[in-house]
């Protein structure tokens, strides 16, 4: 039933509705005016009341034999409900047809007037799909990146590989740390922030502590301060220095700060690395030998990175297409758009442990007018890849949309035609058929106009 967000008029008295209708886009809503003749009106009330005296149960009455003027009063609220809703969806797609207009959005209805003998009338006010000339688009400029894989990138992969399957044993006898061994330690630091006025001391934050954490003394990833305090240092001896971090250190907390520490060490320790060998290959996976594996281990890395660098390269793409062409877009697609990125904001908070409880919390007014600039980059895109798609003539087959499903049943552990089912109820099924068809159209253009 289209959503109402009007006065309604009926008989000779005024019924006030008070639903907050969703906002449109002026300039892409269209209203149109919907009439029904009083005796279709008649008819609708009549088929109506007629099932209702046969399926009514009143107490003293057989079954089917209520007199209509009862079930008239008795049920006037439901008769008119059902009536309402019929009459205003065929009048409502009728009108649709002879004037051959889309809404995308649901409509609104207003001014209505039903009685019974008398004509139906009604406003729906909806949205429509704007006008979008994409003339040019494969005239885009796309550089294609660099998507080699340097001989570094590659030892950094590999050294990862080896790292996690070494094997850390304590050092027996009793001696001081030395560059390649690796200290086991526990820390605690303290952030030195400036005072904010001269001679006030400055509120410290919380302190950074660890436990059993191992670092390599002289290892080109220590921090110099680390790397001087620790060599030569003996086991349960305790230090006490500064470290101070570079501007663009990984961790935003620490980053272009200096930090106060106390370390004791614990342990030390030496790394033992596997054997590159054919026993060692074997253990990571179905390789025939250690050359089988760095051939294919390079092979995972470059194909790694030229997804990385060519998605951003399309997003770039993307963007000049949307900076090209100006036009307004459907409010109706902009709020689906914001609450889907809500949606997957909140899942991703819920797995990182926040509760329900603290969700309730949060102000949803800001938190949806902080997503709403990506939304409407979102929907743009959507309707700009749909016009070309249309240009282009790209579709998405039965097979590729079977082979969608296949591997959303997988990351879902559901198995397959619950899946399929209970997409095709929640009218999902179409949506990723739609967005299938964007990504097919957005790599076609990209492989085109880079190649």
């Amino acid at each position: 039933m289209p959503e109402e967000t009007h006065s309604e008029t009926h008989e000779h008295g005024h019924e006030h509705h008070h639903h907050a209708a969703p906002t449109l886009n002026p300039q892409l809503t269209r209203t149109i005016e919907v009439a029904a003749p009083a005796e279709d009106v008649t008819k609708a009330f009549q088929a109506v009341l007629k099932r209702y005296t046969k399926l009514a149960r009143i107490p003293g009455f057989r079954a089917g034999k209520v007199p209509p003027s009862l079930i008239k009063s008795r049920f006037a609220k439901e008769v008119r409900q059902e009536v309402l809703e019929s009459l205003v969806s065929e009048g409502f797609r009728q009108a649709l047809e002879a004037q051959r207009v889309q809404p995308v959005s649901q409509p609104q209805i207003s001014e209505l007037l039903l009685a019974e003998g008398a004509p139906l009338k009604f406003k729906a006010t909806f949205e429509v799909l704007p006008e979008i000339d994409v003339t040019g688009y494969d005239t885009v400029s796309v550089e294609r990146p660099d998507v080699s894989v340097s001989e570094d990138e590659f030892q950094a992969e590999l050294a990862n590989v080896l790292d996690h399957h070494a094997t850390v044993e304590p050092v027996e006898e009793d001696r001081a740390l030395v560059d390649g061994d690796w200290a086991e330690i526990g820390f605690k630091g303290q952030v030195q922030e400036l005072a904010q006025v001269v001679g006030e001391e400055a509120a410290p934050g919380q302190p950074i502590t660890g436990e059993d954490v191992l670092i390599e003394v002289g290892g080109k990833n220590t921090l110099q301060a680390f790397n001087e305090a620790l060599r030569g240092a003996k086991v349960g001896q305790e230090l006490s220095f500064e470290a101070a971090y570079p501007a663009e250190f990984g961790d935003a907390r620490l980053a272009g700060k200096t930090v106060a520490y106390d370390v004791t060490v614990k342990a030390i320790k030496t790394k033992s690395f596997p054997e590159r060998d054919e026993e060692f290959a074997k253990q990571l996976g179905p390789y025939s030998d250690w050359n089988d594996f760095e051939t294919k281990l390079r092979e995972r890395l470059a194909q790694r990175k030229k997804d990385a660098l060519e998605s951003q390269a399309r997003d770039k793409m993307l963007e000049e297409l949307v900076a090209r062409y100006q036009f307004p877009v459907p409010e109706s697609f902009v709020q689906q758009q914001v609450d889907a990125r809500l949606e997957r904001g909140l899942r991703a908070l819920a797995q990182q442990g926040m509760s329900s409880d603290a969700m309730r919390q949060l102000d949803f007014g800001r938190l949806r007018e902080a997503q709403r600039d990506q939304a409407v980059n979102e929907v743009k895109v959507s309707l700009i890849l749909d016009r070309i798609a249309e240009a282009e003539n790209i579709t998405v087959t039965d097979d590729d949309l079977e082979r969608e499903l296949l591997i959303l049943s997988i990351q879902a552990r559901e198995p397959m035609e619950a899946l399929r089912k209970r997409l095709t109820e929640d009218g999902s099924l179409g949506r990723i058929r739609e967005q299938m068809r964007r990504e097919k159209t957005g790599q076609a253009l990209y492989e085109r106009l880079a190649a």
